[in-house]
């Protein structure tokens, strides 16, 4: 047998392991910076400036966050129509629908709206693109431009597949992009005035893509039109809630949403009065077109929206919309696709 090699002990072991183990502080960091940059990516609040990738920064001037409700009225759409199918061609046509929804018209929407809000996300985000310098205005402009003749050129071929004799798909479009336009350039800057503002966001999110996808499979009717306009008065509610995190900037610069007009308690109150009367008379409705068990579920979807109201909203909407609208939209979006099932059962 050889002889075994002696150990000598190390004379440092603290050094030793400090250079195996993870210093928790920087554990905390790290996991803090990829918490920011994926904020930064989506959109959302609490970002952090400094991304270079000239691609990712033009994905985080479309706020993809923001494209999940539009990408989910288009499911509640073709199930209003009551004639969708699972099949090859229907599942292509409902992917290129929410291709126009998200990536395309809700992205140009956004980006117009930050090149219109570059002054108050000074203030509010100044981590956003435009404000930190991180990508120059002609890009911006060009990007606007990229997007709105995409979506409306993607609307025509949806009109054309799905045979219309009006191009009811692209007619959408156009209009959803005037309001968008209208929305947040000035003169009218529709933002300015919390009422209008927050119900042609509503409207945007909830009656656009939904008459879209039920345009897509079905003839789109005045019925499903005011429906979705009258369910869009939920949507305000939900669009108050994102007036709260810039609230600041909008009284610096004299915008008058709820929450500067009426003070941060009473719109906070309007919010979640809205967000919830409304479901419940579409769930009335329902009852009305003797679509009875709809109705109890778009009910039962409605009282956990309540309860985080309460957990989260109006105890601080400020410090928790974020956590708040995570938390309580997944009900009020399932509530949307419970009133499509029920509506394409009726026939209406």
């Amino acid at each position: 047998m050889s002889e075994s090699t002696p150990i000598t002990p190390d004379p440092n072991p603290s050094e030793a392991l400090d250079s195996v183990a993870i210093n928790p502080s920087e554990q905390v960091i790290a996991t803090s910076d990829r918490n920011a940059k994926t904020r930064q990516l989506l959109g959302m609040k609490g970002a952090s400036a400094g991304e270079t990738s000239i691609w990712k920064i033009r994905l985080q001037l479309m706020k993809p966050i923001t494209w999940i409700p539009l990408i989910w009225g288009v499911v509640c759409g073709a199930a209003s129509s009551g004639n969708y199918t699972w099949t090859l061609e229907n599942v292509l046509k409902v992917a290129a629908c929410m291709l126009l929804a998200g990536p395309l018209m809700t992205g140009y929407t956004q980006i117009l709206n930050d090149y219109y809000d570059r002054e108050i996300d000074a203030i509010n985000e100044p981590y956003r693109p435009i404000p930190s310098g991180a990508i120059p205005l002609t890009q911006v402009i060009i990007q606007i431009w990229v997007l709105l003749i995409a979506g409306i050129s993607l609307a025509f071929v949806l009109d054309v597949w799905s045979g219309h004799e009006f191009p009811t798909i692209t007619a959408i479009a156009i209009i959803g992009s005037f309001i968008a336009y209208i929305y947040s350039a000035p003169p009218l800057k529709l933002k300015q005035n919390g009422w209008l503002g927050s119900y042609a966001l509503g409207a945007s999110y909830i009656t656009l893509p939904w008459s879209t996808g039920h345009a897509l499979f079905g003839e789109l009717n005045s019925t499903i039109v005011i429906l979705t306009m009258f369910y869009s008065l939920a949507g305000l509610g939900i669009a108050i809630v994102n007036d709260f995190k810039s609230v600041e900037g909008d009284r610096q610069l004299g915008l008058n949403s709820l929450p500067v007009m009426f003070g941060i308690t009473a719109a906070s109150w309007i919010c979640v009065v809205t967000i919830d009367v409304f479901q419940g008379l579409i769930a009335a409705y329902l009852v009305s077109i003797h679509e009875n068990l709809y109705a109890a579920i778009l009910v039962l979807l409605i009282i956990p929206q309540i309860t985080l109201q309460d957990m989260y909203f109006l105890r601080d909407p400020v410090k928790n919309d974020v956590k708040y609208q995570a938390s309580a939209q997944p009900f009020l979006v399932l509530g949307m696709l419970v009133t499509g099932l029920a509506l394409g059962h009726a026939g209406v």
